[in-house]
Order: C-alpha cells, then sequence, then structure tokens
C-alpha cells in the first residue's frame, strides 16, 4: 500500500507556551518530516494560493475571517496521483478549534472511500478539538486511524512519541 504524509504548517511568527517567536520551519512540517522518514511515505506540503501573514496576530484574524466565512482557500498545487495512496497521514495545526480552511479544500477535493487517515495535530493546548469529527464529516468512506496530538512548542523534542504513535497505527 502507498503511502502519504500530507500536511499543513505554518513558518513565521507562531506562539509558543504563552511567547511568540519566529521559526522557518513551522511545528507540523517538523513531525511531518519525522512520519515520513520512520514510515517512508511519501510527502505533500497543503500550501494556500494566498498564504497567511508570517506576523502571528495578523495570520490569527486571517484565520478568524476564513473560519467564519467558511472559506475554501485555493491551493497552490494538488498531489499528482492521490489515488495511489491507501494510507494518508494528515497534519495541521489546531487553528479555531479544528483545522485550517485550506485542509478542508484538500479534502474535498478527493473520494476517501476504503482510505485508511491517521490524524496528527500540532497545538498548544487544544489537543484536536472537534477535528476529528470533523474530519469524518469531509472524508465519508475513509477509516479514521488513531491520531497523534503534540503541543507544537514541543516538536523538536517528539521523535519518540511519533514513533510510538506510528507502531501502534500500524498494528
Amino acid at each position: 500500500m502507498a503511502k502519504l504524509v500530507a500536511f499543513y504548517s505554518r513558518a513565521g511568527e507562531n506562539y509558543f507556551g504563552g511567547e511568540k517567536r519566529y521559526v522557518e520551519v513551522g511545528n507540523t512540517e517538523k513531525i511531518a518530516r519525522m512520519i515520513a522518514e520512520l514510515t517512508g511515505a511519501d510527502i505533500f506540503r497543503i500550501e494556500q494560493e494566498l498564504p497567511y501573514a508570517a506576523d502571528y496576530a495578523t495570520c490569527v484574524e486571517q484565520v478568524k475571517k476564513d473560519f467564519l466565512e467558511k472559506a475554501r482557500p485555493k491551493l497552490l498545487r494538488e498531489p499528482e496521483n492521490m489515488a495511489q495512496y491507501d494510507e494518508i497521514y494528515l497534519g495541521f495545526p489546531n487553528y479555531c478549534g479544528t483545522m485550517p480552511m485550506a485542509v478542508f479544500t484538500f479534502l474535498e477535493q478527493s473520494d476517501w472511500t476504503g482510505r485508511k487517515i491517521y490524524p496528527f495535530v500540532t497545538h498548544e493546548g487544544s489537543g484536536f478539538g472537534r477535528s476529528e469529527n470533523d474530519l469524518s464529516k469531509a472524508c465519508e468512506g475513509a477509516e479514521i486511524g488513531r491520531g497523534l496530538s503534540v503541543v507544537g512548542s514541543r516538536a523538536d523534542d517528539a521523535g519518540a512519541e511519533v514513533k510510538k504513535w506510528i507502531a501502534l497505527s500500524e498494528q
């Protein structure tokens, strides 16, 4: 079975346990890279055609606006042959208690029947929120596997946690 790690991540000014810091690589991307390395999966970055601002406060306002409008931002690109993947590790930060709107765009472009999705989320205390429920609705026909929730500011040190999750997911 072919595997894909599809993820949405944001670099720039991010929130880390009470303070803001600028990062070159987003927390979700760090986890996605670990998963791809451990599983041998292909990797695909979900990117909006018009990205959010690098400034944290401005980004939060943009995210809230998109959430309230139930926006479906246009994506920069799509995977070349999504139909080849049976297992998808899907990663995203928790935005407004769920997945970023660009992840909804990504999900709504494919037929998920018969596929298995393993969600993973980065956050600073909110966990999955309602994203697992939203994922089930958006991916009708898919089997949603056990999820992994990682505090974003601890992403650099999450290797053992990621490895354990993958081992449990593949049982």
